[in-house]
């Protein structure tokens, strides 16, 4: 999902305003009512019962969120300690709230695994974006803090542009410490703590 970038000091930079964004019945649209609409590959969230829908991303985010899956995927795989989504893939943080959000990748650890079904219900272990110049869907500081509320225990926000992870830790539904790893420094994560990969080996170094 695209979004504004952090700056060092760990504020966010004002972002850009999306080119297009979609809200269908802002705040009335209920969970059933979002399952009954037609699939779309189009990221689209539902955010406190307003629909919104976005742009495809482009290309060098496709291929950034391609490749990361790839080494999540075989990393994860072989020893059988979880599963690998990518977006579009809905995640319902609060039902009842009816906040279901799209992150670009999300890794499920083998023991929550009750929480996959047809969609995700529950917090993932690991939630991964890939940040862009425009945002897509809301703004990073709030989907963030909704991560963290519902339960995310680790948050990796990919930079493009920095060519660099934001790595934030979360525990009792806040961010709780940040690491920032560049090309090529080895990425470390409580999350999957044998990972042990280099950003500039998940994406390139072109």
């Amino acid at each position: 999902m695209g979004h504004g970038v952090f700056t060092e000091s760990g504020a966010e930079k004002p972002a850009a305003r999306p080119k297009r964004r979609r809200a269908k019945g802002r705040g009335t649209m209920t969970l059933l009512e979002y399952f009954g609409t037609p699939e779309s590959a189009l990221p689209q969230e539902l955010i406190y019962g307003a629909m919104h829908v976005a742009e495809a991303p482009l290309v060098n985010h496709q291929r950034a969120v391609l490749k990361l899956a790839m080494a999540l995927e075989q990393h994860v795989e072989p020893e059988g300690l979880g599963e690998v989504f990518t977006s579009p893939i809905d995640v319902i943080l609060d039902a009842g709230r009816a906040l279901v959000l799209q992150p670009d990748l999300l890794y499920v650890s083998r023991d929550r695994r009750e929480i996959v079904r047809e969609r995700i219900y529950g917090a993932p272990d690991l939630v991964i974006e890939v940040l862009s110049p425009n945002p897509r869907i809301g703004a990073l500081r709030e989907r963030v803090a909704w991560f963290a509320e519902y339960g995310v225990r680790e948050i990796w926000l990919y930079d493009q542009g920095a060519r660099q992870v934001r790595v934030l830790h979360c525990a009792r539904g806040q961010v709780v410490s940040t690491e920032t790893f560049n090309l090529f420094e080895t990425l470390r994560s409580r999350v999957l703590p044998s990972f042990g990969r280099t950003i500039g080996s998940l994406v390139g170094t072109y």
